[in-house]
């Protein structure tokens, strides 16, 4: 599938956002901000698959 520039752009924002907020779950394993950091990387993979799926419905270089 080719896509544009936006779109890897896009994408590479949302998994350097949901790699963060991985880490930071790991390395403080136990704790409620941990916790806090899994669900927020959680609803960004779902957000991050929603903006793609727009994106793509929209956009007539990707679609």
């Amino acid at each position: 599938m080719k896509t544009c520039q936006r779109f890897t752009a896009l994408r590479s924002e949302y998994e350097r956002e949901i790699g963060y907020l991985s880490a930071h779950s790991e390395r403080h394993a136990g704790k409620p901000s941990a916790k806090a950091s899994a669900t927020y990387a959680a609803s960004a993979k779902a957000r991050m698959a929603r903006a793609l799926t727009t994106h793509v419905g929209r956009c007539p270089e990707c679609g």
